[in-house]
């Protein structure tokens, strides 16, 4: 049976705490219960875990189209993002490359060509929508747990799929990348002094799971698969206001709110961190979990505030 949460909790992610400058801030975080996450997970995991949810083991990126469409998909699909493997001297590593780092023009044609090369007859397709790519196959196929952001800059071989299953998923891999080697937007990409997507790392494959009703905080935010859980859970979502006081106007109780991954002002950051503090103290929020994307985690409730003795914490340099 799956936990309850508090209802007047708040979950928000932010920037990399190592962009955080302001003095007044580090010394109330340093306050708090900090820590580091302790290996790379997929964000919707990482929120459902803190508000006692279950992520579901499979169908992710059958999860993430139900987001974009706001329809369940009814195929088996796997979520396929463009990366670059740079070779090392003995090892490969993984570059993701975002939607701002590959123009909508160039994902087009590379996953067009993908299925006029790979897909014929095949049992798989690939197909593109807006900036995320997908494969589809009549017959299930062992993916990746975790999307390429999530190990961006690491060693892929440590996060494929293992066992029996895991053959066809590198056979597959191995076609995508030979299909892309040499094509030409990859050539014009390397002429401009590019990355280019030599390959597409397959994760989140299965089936999309059927709707269910979960009591969930109202969530705010821009990620397609988030959204698609809270739809596949009857809750109440949208878009990213603009900031978390619009976060806190727009909700009666506590909420997920994940700011967009892109750098921002310090004066954003500082603005965020101020108005949760704010909440906090007057009650308005019973406790926070700030979760920033450079996997540092802090639990701040009203009584830390009582640690004045701490000032400051190594998690936070």
């Amino acid at each position: 049976m799956e936990a309850s949460y508090d209802k007047n909790a708040a979950v928000i992610v932010l920037p990399p705490v190592s962009q955080l400058d302001d003095t007044s801030l580090q010394r109330w975080l340093a306050r708090s219960e900090l820590g580091v996450e302790p290996q790379p997970n997929e964000l919707l995991a990482t929120i459902l875990g803190v508000i006692g949810q279950r992520c579901p083991a499979e169908g992710l990126g059958a999860l993430r189209m139900w987001g974009q469409t706001g329809d369940r998909p009814t195929v088996w699909l796997a979520a396929a993002d463009p990366v670059y493997l740079e070779p090392r001297l003995d090892q490969l590593c993984l570059h993701a490359l975002s939607r701002s780092r590959v123009a909508p023009v160039e994902l087009r044609a590379l996953v067009d060509h993908l299925q006029h090369t790979l897909a014929t007859d095949s049992g798989f397709g690939f197909a593109r929508l807006g900036s995320s790519c997908y494969l589809r196959s009549r017959e299930p196929l062992a993916t990746a747990a975790l999307p390429a952001r999530s190990i961006d800059q690491q060693v892929p071989s440590d996060f494929l799929p293992q066992g029996p299953q895991a053959a066809a998923f590198r056979n597959l891999q191995g076609e995508i990348e030979m299909a892309l080697h040499e094509h030409e937007v990859n050539q014009s990409r390397v002429e401009a002094g590019k990355q280019p997507v030599n390959s597409l790392w397959l994760w989140g494959g299965g089936m999309a799971p059927e709707r269910t009703t979960r009591a969930l905080p109202p969530l705010f935010a821009n990620d397609p698969l988030l959204h698609g859980y809270w739809e596949a859970s009857n809750a109440v979502y949208d878009l990213w206001p603009g900031s978390i006081g619009q976060c806190l106007e727009a909700s009666t109780g506590g909420f997920v709110a994940v700011t967009p991954p892109r750098r921002v002002s310090a004066e954003f950051f500082v603005d965020s961190l101020n108005s949760l503090r704010s909440a906090l103290r007057s009650k308005r929020i019973s406790r926070l979990t700030l979760l920033f994307r450079d996997g540092r985690r802090a639990h701040v409730r009203r009584p830390h505030a009582l640690r004045f003795w701490r000032r400051r914490s190594k998690l936070l340099d």
